[in-house]
């Protein structure tokens, strides 16, 4: 085969072998093909898009690309949950020990902030010494021991999207639902999980803005993971403003801590809590959706989840003492209020802009080699829907220094809108997706 053939074949619009679609993502893995057919492919993929089939194909071939994670030695029904991102989406912290907790084994697998969207590893590693590269073996042994492991993509799993992601971050061609699909079910597929269930966001934080992009995304998703053979669920939800009351890393686990100890924001209780059911629900065959539901409020209140979070961070090096007290996590230098431009109630904290807003201050970043300040970032004095009086401190900036403070300044102004009236309700859960079992 030539690489060229298979760039026309695409371009023209034709639709390519499983071959053809493994011999260039093998080229890819061993650096056969090179990155400038690479993103001429990638290109003529966005352009002409893929059917069904050559998606399937792609994804088992990303797979193929590393190992597959085995399993099957121990019990149980292996659930993992992913978000396509949002900004202080920090819901794994809470439902990998929670679901575990409840008897259901957690292998999660998570990935880095890139953009105004944060990442799960960035939040652990706020935690002083944690460990999210853990090795396939020590990743068996801890879920044989706890229930649930939070590590990165090791080098080993679908290390073909490494080369294939990078080169779309650069080529513009990121926004193509074939591409989403097969990076994101590759990883998953490869560590081994039998269940997923997804989170797909839609608002001014998150990937997709509009609910029929963001649709489309998970129904192309849904079908995706059971053609692959997982059972699976899919949650449609509301990122147009923040979830929860912190953006920035160390600001975000303190958080997570709360809910765990039985207090925290009501929309990131409520979301934590129905993503974890949908987990249970996937993971206890036989049991009922409102059983599972009741199983998580009834384990999140006994403190079983705080638990094992504190036992995975001990496990995993980091330091437990932030742990018992969250105050001991990192603090900005400077901690300034930013207040109500007027009185009335809050109709809109734009999600996208306080996201990019986070990284100007060092939270998330622009580029993949960004280094990520732990410290820093937003906390949410009110959100939508609450009275506030002018000049009432509204966001207060979390930042290493004045500057830093005066530069997100008037971003923090366009994300800020008061009203006159209450603004109606909106729903966070817009829509539940896929076949449970």
């Amino acid at each position: 085969m030539r690489a060229v053939d298979i760039i026309r074949a695409k371009r023209d619009g034709l639709v390519l072998t499983a071959d053809q679609i493994g011999w260039m993502v093998a080229g890819a893995s061993d650096g056969s093909v090179p990155d400038y057919q690479l993103s001429a492919w990638l290109m003529a993929v966005w352009l002409r898009g893929m059917t069904t089939d050559e998606t399937a194909a792609l994804t088992e071939a990303m797979v193929d690309s590393g190992v597959r994670v085995d399993l099957s030695t121990l019990p149980g029904v292996k659930v993992d949950k992913h978000s396509t991102g949002g900004v202080g989406d920090k819901t794994s912290l809470v439902i990998a020990p929670l679901v575990a907790a409840c008897g259901v084994p957690v292998p999660m697998m998570s990935g880095r902030g890139l953009g105004h969207t944060g990442g799960t590893l960035d939040k652990l590693e706020a935690i002083t010494g944690f460990r999210t590269g853990l090795s396939l073996d020590e990743f068996r042994a801890q879920l044989a021991d706890l229930g649930c492991a939070l590590i990165g993509q090791t080098r080993d799993v679908a290390p073909a999207d490494r080369t294939l992601y990078a080169l779309r971050d650069v080529t513009a061609t990121v926004e193509s639902l074939p591409l989403i699909c097969a990076s994101i079910l590759s990883k998953k597929v490869a560590e081994g999980i039998d269940a997923l269930v997804l989170d797909v966001k839609v608002g001014s934080g998150a990937f997709m803005q509009s609910e029929r992009d963001a649709r489309a995304l998970a129904d192309a998703l849904v079908s995706l993971a059971e053609r692959s053979g997982l059972h699976v669920a899919a949650l449609l939800t509301n990122m147009d403003a923040p979830l929860g009351r912190t953006i920035g890393n160390a600001l975000e686990v303190r958080e997570c801590l709360d809910v765990m100890r039985g207090g925290g924001p009501a929309d990131l209780v409520a979301l934590s809590l129905e993503l974890s059911a949908l987990m249970v629900w996937l993971g206890m065959p036989g049991s009922s959706l409102d059983a599972s539901r009741d199983l998580v409020r009834i384990t999140l209140a006994s403190g079983a989840a705080f638990d094992r979070f504190r036992a995975v961070v001990e496990r995993q090096g980091g330091d437990v003492r932030m742990i018992d007290d969250p105050q001991q996590l990192p603090h900005a230098a400077v901690q300034r209020p930013f207040p109500a431009p007027r009185g009335g109630f809050v109709e809109r904290l734009d999600a996208g802009i306080l996201g990019r807003a986070a990284v100007l201050l060092g939270a998330g970043r622009a580029r993949a080699d960004d280094r990520v300040d732990p410290a820093v970032g937003f906390d949410l004095q009110a959100t939508v829907g609450d009275a506030i009086s002018v000049g009432a401190p509204l966001i207060v900036v979390h930042a290493r220094s004045a500057a830093d403070a005066d530069a997100v300044w008037p971003m923090l102004t366009e994300a800020v809108r008061i009203a006159d009236q209450a603004p109606a309700p909106q729903p966070l859960i817009l829509d539940r997706l896929g076949a449970a079992r």
